[in-house]
C-alpha cells in the first residue's frame, strides 16, 4: 500500500505537466492509479476474507510512537473498493466534465484518492491523523479552486475551520488514547482497549471529530455550503470519500469502546438526529446538489448510528449501507452534473420535461434513487432489510436499553428519505406544467463520455443487490468481530412477509404519500418552530471570534518591542525560575576557567555585552553584538569544538553583514526616549535577572545528567557512518531527522523574512526619479573616478555610479569569489572526515556572496539567471528529503546511510557515505537562504539613474538625515 499512496502523489505531480501536453486525456492517466489500486485490492481479496491482515511496517522513530504502519483487513479492503472504485469513475467522468484546469484539478483528485487511501489503511492513532488532516487540506483546494469566486473560497474556508477544529480535538484524544493504553497501534488498541481514566473523555474528543467530517449536527453546515465546488468534488469528496472519514474511524473503534459509556448513547443521538433533521431538510431545498448534500448529512447519520450500535447485524447492515450510500449517492451527484451541463441550472423549479428528452440519463436516475429508497433489487433494498430486522429482534428480544426509539427513527429517516428521492427524480426530470425549461444542449458531443461512469456505478449498485451472497462475503468478516446479540443475519432478497418487509414497504409507501402532499406537509412546517440556521450560526460565531480577537490584540498589542520582551522575560522568570526554586538537589559550581585562555576571552565578551548596552548608535551595537559572537566562537574552539566555532563564526560574519543592511534603513541613532526611571529600573532588575537564571540553567542542566554521555554512544559508532568528524556524523547521520525538521524551518523562515524585507523596501522606496541638477562632471567634485572599460570585473557593478566603485575591490572580488565557493566545496565534502560540513560549506558560500553584493551593489543583478534563490533553497531541502527516504527503496530504513568503497585507477582507494548526498541538500538550502536574504536587502545604494516610489530628497541632499548613507 505504501508503493500505491506513494505512486498517487508522484503521478498527481507530474498530472499538470503532462497536461500541457496531452490536454483532457491527462484524466485518463489519473485513472489508471485507483484502477491499479482495484486490481492489487482484488488480487489480495481472498487472503483478506480469510481472516489475513497484509502489513506493511515502516520504522521512523518507535521508542517515541513514531512508526509508519498499513494495515488491509475486512474494513480497509471495504473502504479501499470504495476510495478507488469511486475515484476512478469520478476521474474518467471528469475529463468530459472540466472545462479547464486539468492538470491542477486532476491532480488534486488523484492526490486525494491516494490520502484517502493511506487514511483507511493506516494502523497508526499518529499516521491516521495526518492523513486524515491532509484530506481537509486537498478538500479546501478543490473547493476554492483557483479562487473562481468569493462563495467558493467562504465555502471553503467554512469546510477548513470546521473540519480542522474537530480534528484538532480528535489528536487530542487519540493521544489520551494512546498513552493510556501504551500503544498507538488501531489494531492493538481496539484488540486490547484500555478503561477507565482519561478514556471517557477521549473518546468523546474523538467522535467531536468524527462529527465534524462526517457532517453531523450541529456541525453539519459546511456540506451545503460545499456545493458551489464542481460536481465531480461533491460526488467523490461529499458523497464517497472525505465524509466516509468519520463513518469509518466509527466503524474502525466500534469493537473496543462500543461497551464505553459515553459512546453508544452520543453516536446514536447525533446520527439518529442527524437522520431525520438531514433528511427533514432536503425536502424544501430547491437546488439538486443541497437536496443531495442534506440527504447524505441524513444518510450519513444513519451510518454513524448503525456502526456505533456495535453489534454483528447492525454493523452489517451499515457496511451493506456505506456500499450501497457510495453508489447511489455518487451516480446522483454525478446525473446532477450531467443535468446541468445540459440545462445550465440546477433549480428544479426550473427543470421540465427533462425525462421525456434524456430517457437514459432517466432510467439510472431512478435505479440510483431507488437504491436510495430501499427498492429491490438494489443493494440499497439488502442495507434496509438489514437493519430493520436487526432492531425489530432487538425489540422483540426487550434489551431495554431505548431500541424501540431507535426503531422509531430509523423508520421515519427511511420514509423521508424515499420522500426526497421521490422529490429529486420528479424536480429533475418530471413534466411540471406552466415551467418552461431551459433548452437542451442537444448538440454536445461530451455527454456519452459522462454517462458511462454513472452508468458503472448503477451496474455496481444493481450487481451488489442481484449477487448478495458475494456482498454478504465481502462485508461478514468485520461484522463478524462484533458482539452477536441476536441470531446472525444474512442478506438475501427474500426472507418471506416478514417486520423487516412490512417496514420497507410501509416506509416506502408513507415516503411516497409525504412527497405527493408536499403542501399539507407545507402548512405543517410552517406551524413547526423554525430550526437554527448552521450556516448562520458559523457565520455568527466567526464575526464574534474575529470581534474577540480585535478587542484582544488591541489590548495586548500595543506595538511596543519592549514591551513584548519584557513580558517574555517575565514567563521566562516566572515558568522555569519558579521550578529552579522548588528543586531539591544542591547546585554544583564548576570551576571558573577550565584554560587561562578562556580569561582574556570572558574579559572581551563581558566588556562588549558592557558596551553594548550603553552604546546610543545602531551600527555601533551591532558590531558589539557582533564581537560577542565572536568571543564565544572562541570559547568553542579552546574547549576542542572547531566544527562549533567555525559555524559560529561564519554566522555571526553573515548576521552582521544582514544586519548591517537592514540598519540603511533605519535612524542611526536609538530612540532618545529612555523612559521613566522605574521603568529603567525594570528593565536592569529583569535583565540581571534573566542573566542569572540562564546560567543557573546551564549549571543545573550539567549537574542532572543521570543517563551515560550520549556523546560515548557517537564515538564508538562514528566508523560505521565512514567518518572522522564525529559533529558531522551526527549533524547528516546519527540525528539526521532534527537536521531534516531545523533546515525545513530555517527555509520557511527565510522565506518570511525574506518576503517581509522585500515588502518594506517596495513601500520605503517609491516613485520618484533621482536625477542630480549638477552636470555629470561636477556633481561629485573632488572625487577620484576612473573610467570603465565596457568588459567590467563585476557586471553588476555597472549600476553603480562610477564614483562608488573602487576597482581594487572588484579585482580582488573577482579572484576571491571563485576561490571562495570552491572552498565552500572542499568545506562540503570534506567535513565527513575534518572540520566541515554542508552547513559550514553553505555559509561559507554566502560570505562570498556577501562580499561580492557589498562591493558590486546587489548579487541578484549577476545572479538571476543562473537560478532563483527559493529553487535553489527549495531544491536542497528537496534533495535531502529525498536523500533521506532513499533507503526505503533497498529495504532499509529512512534517513540510513551506507558505506560505497572502491579502488579507480587514478585516485585509488575510495570511501564515500550516502549521507554525502544528503548533506549537499543542506548545502544547497543554507546557499540558497543566504542569497534570498541578500536580495531581500535590496541594493547597497540607489543610483543616480534609479526609480523608486516615495517622495523626499534623494540621498545625500540636504533634507536626507543619512538614514540611507552607506
Amino acid at each position: 500500500m505504501l508503493v500505491l499512496i506513494t505512486a498517487h502523489a508522484v503521478v498527481a505531480a507530474a498530472l499538470p505537466a503532462l497536461a500541457a501536453r496531452i490536454g483532457r486525456a491527462v484524466w485518463a492517466v489519473a485513472a489508471l492509479v485507483p484502477l491499479a489500486v482495484l486490481i492489487r485490492a482484488a488480487a489480495l481479496t481472498p487472503t483478506v476474507l480469510d481472516g489475513g491482515a497484509p502489513l506493511e511496517h515502516l520504522s521512523w522513530a518507535p521508542s517515541l510512537g513514531l512508526e509508519v504502519v498499513m494495515r488491509l483487513d475486512a474494513l480497509s479492503l471495504l473502504m479501499v473498493f470504495v476510495v478507488s472504485g469511486v475515484g476512478a469513475a469520478v476521474l474518467v467522468y471528469s475529463a468530459r466534465y472540466t472545462e479547464e484546469g486539468h492538470g491542477r484539478e486532476s491532480a488534486l483528485l488523484l492526490l486525494f484518492a491516494g490520502v484517502m487511501l493511506g487514511l483507511v489503511t493506516a494502523d497508526n492513532l499518529l499516521v491516521l491523523y495526518v492523513f486524515w488532516e491532509l484530506t481537509t487540506v486537498v478538500s479546501f483546494l478543490l473547493i476554492a479552486g483557483r479562487g473562481r469566486t468569493r462563495g467558493h473560497r467562504a465555502a471553503a474556508e467554512q469546510a477548513l475551520v470546521v473540519t480542522t477544529g474537530g480534528g484538532l480535538a480528535m489528536l487530542l484524544g487519540f493521544l489520551m488514547l494512546g498513552e493510556t493504553a501504551g500503544t498507538y497501534r488501531v489494531s492493538e488498541l481496539v484488540a486490547d482497549p484500555p478503561s477507565g481514566g482519561y478514556v471517557p473523555a477521549a473518546l468523546v474528543l474523538v467522535l467531536v471529530g468524527v462529527f465534524t467530517k462526517s457532517a453531523q449536527l450541529p456541525f453539519h453546515g459546511w456540506l451545503p455550503a460545499a456545493m458551489v465546488a464542481p460536481t465531480p468534488v461533491s460526488a467523490y469528496l461529499h458523497a464517497a470519500a472525505m465524509v466516509k472519514a468519520g463513518v469509518y474511524l466509527t466503524a474502525r473503534l466500534a469493537p473496543g469502546f462500543a461497551d464505553v459509556a459515553p459512546w453508544r448513547p452520543l453516536v446514536l443521538t447525533v446520527g439518529l438526529v442527524s437522520l431525520l433533521l438531514g433528511a427533514w431538510r432536503a425536502l424544501w431545498e430547491r437546488d439538486l446538489k443541497r437536496v443531495l448534500a442534506y440527504g447524505t448529512i441524513s444518510e450519513l447519520g444513519l451510518l454513524i448510528a448503525l456502526f456505533g450500535y456495535g453489534t454483528r447485524n447492525a454493523v452489517l447492515a451499515g457496511e451493506v449501507m456505506l456500499l450501497a450510500h457510495a453508489t447511489f449517492k455518487s451516480a446522483l451527484f454525478l446525473v446532477t452534473g450531467l443535468i446541468e451541463h445540459h440545462t445550465g441550472t440546477r433549480d428544479l423549479g426550473r427543470l421540465s420535461g427533462l425525462g421525456r428528452r434524456r430517457p437514459v440519463l432517466l432510467a439510472m436516475a431512478a435505479l440510483a434513487a431507488a437504491s436510495m429508497a430501499g427498492l429491490p433489487p438494489l443493494v440499497g433494498y439488502l442495507g434496509h432489510e438489514a437493519y430493520f430486522d436487526t432492531f425489530w429482534e432487538a425489540v422483540r428480544i426487550g434489551s431495554g436499553t431505548g431500541e424501540e426509539w431507535i426503531l422509531a427513527a430509523l423508520t421515519a429517516g427511511s420514509a423521508l428519505t424515499v420522500a426526497y428521492a421521490a422529490r429529486f427524480l420528479w424536480g429533475a426530470f418530471a413534466d411540471k406544467p406552466g415551467v418552461r425549461s431551459p433548452p437542451a444542449d442537444d448538440a454536445a458531443d461530451r455527454a456519452p463520455g459522462m454517462a458511462v461512469p454513472i452508468a458503472v456505478l448503477v451496474a455496481a449498485a444493481l450487481a451488489m443487490g442481484v449477487w448478495y451472497p458475494g456482498t454478504e462475503a465481502l462485508t461478514d468478516p468485520y461484522a463478524a468481530r462484533m458482539p452477536q446479540l441476536q441470531e446472525p443475519y444474512h442478506l438475501a432478497l427474500w426472507h418471506g412477509v416478514t417486520p423487516a418487509l412490512v417496514l420497507s414497504a410501509g416506509t416506502l409507501a408513507v415516503g411516497l404519500l409525504l412527497h405527493r402532499d408536499r403542501s399539507a406537509l407545507a402548512v405543517v412546517r410552517a406551524r413547526l418552530p423554525r430550526l437554527p440556521d448552521a450556516e448562520e450560526g458559523y457565520r455568527w460565531l466567526r464575526r464574534g471570534l474575529d470581534g474577540a480577537a480585535v478587542w484582544f490584540t488591541r489590548h495586548v498589542q500595543v506595538g511596543s518591542l519592549p514591551a513584548y520582551l519584557t513580558v517574555m522575560l517575565a514567563i521566562v522568570l516566572v515558568v522555569p525560575g519558579t521550578a529552579l526554586l522548588l528543586r531539591d538537589s544542591p547546585l554544583t559550581v564548576p570551576p571558573l576557567w577550565a584554560s587561562a585562555v578562556q580569561v582574556p576571552l570572558a574579559v572581551v565578551v563581558l566588556a562588549a555585552a558592557f558596551a553594548l548596552a550603553r552604546v546610543r548608535r545602531r551600527l555601533s551595537a551591532a558590531l558589539l553584538a557582533g564581537v560577542v559572537g565572536y568571543g564565544v566562537a572562541g570559547f568553542f574552539l579552546v574547549q576542542g569544538a572547531p566544527d562549533l566555532a567555525l559555524t559560529q563564526f561564519l554566522v555571526e560574519t553573515l548576521t552582521l553583514v544582514i544586519i548591517v543592511l537592514v540598519l540603511r534603513g533605519l535612524p542611526a541613532r536609538f530612540g532618545t526616549r529612555p523612559g521613566t526611571l522605574r521603568i529603567r529600573r525594570l528593565r536592569l532588575a529583569l535583565s540581571v535577572a534573566a542573566g542569572v537564571l540562564v546560567g543557573l540553567l546551564a549549571m543545573v542542566a550539567s549537574a542532572a545528567r543521570r543517563e551515560p554521555e550520549v556523546s560515548a554512544y557517537y564515538t564508538a559508532h562514528v566508523k560505521e557512518a565512514g567518518a572522522h568528524n564525529v559533529v558531522n556524523a551526527i549533524i547528516v547521520d546519527f540525528r539526521a531527522m532534527d537536521t531534516l525538521g531545523e533546515i525545513a524551518v530555517l527555509l520557511v523562515t527565510a522565506i518570511g523574512v525574506g518576503s517581509l524585507l522585500t515588502l518594506r523596501g517596495m513601500r520605503g522606496a517609491g516613485a520618484r526619479t533621482i536625477r542630480s541638477r549638477l552636470p555629470a562632471a561636477d556633481r561629485h567634485p573632488g572625487t577620484a573616478r576612473w573610467d570603465v572599460p565596457r568588459g567590467e570585473w563585476l557586471p553588476e557593478a555597472r549600476r553603480l555610479p562610477a564614483h562608488d566603485r573602487s576597482m581594487l575591490l572588484e579585482v580582488v572580488t573577482w579572484v576571491l569569489f571563485p576561490a571562495v565557493l570552491v572552498f565552500s566545496v572542499h568545506l562540503l565534502y570534506s567535513g565527513h572526515l575534518r572540520p566541515g560540513g554542508g552547513f559550514a560549506g553553505g555559509l561559507v558560500a554566502g560570505q562570498a556572496f556577501a562580499l561580492r553584493h557589498l562591493v558590486g551593489g546587489r548579487v541578484d543583478a549577476a545572479f538571476h539567471r543562473l537560478a532563483d534563490p527559493r529553487v535553489i533553497a527549495g531544491a536542497g531541502l528537496a534533495l535531502a528529503a529525498a536523500a533521506g527516504l532513499a533507503p526505503i527503496a533497498f529495504g532499509g530504513e529512512p534517513l540510513s546511510s551506507a558505506l560505497l568503497s572502491g579502488t579507480l585507477p587514478v585516485f585509488g582507494h575510495l570511501e564515500l557515505t550516502t549521507s554525502v548526498v544528503f548533506d549537499t541538500g543542506v548545502y544547497l538550502l543554507v546557499v540558497g537562504v543566504c542569497l534570498r536574504l541578500l536580495t531581500a536587502v535590496g541594493p547597497l545604494q540607489v543610483s543616480v539613474e534609479e526609480t523608486v516610489e516615495t517622495g523626499g530628497d534623494a540621498p545625500g541632499a540636504p533634507g536626507d538625515r543619512g538614514s540611507r548613507g552607506r
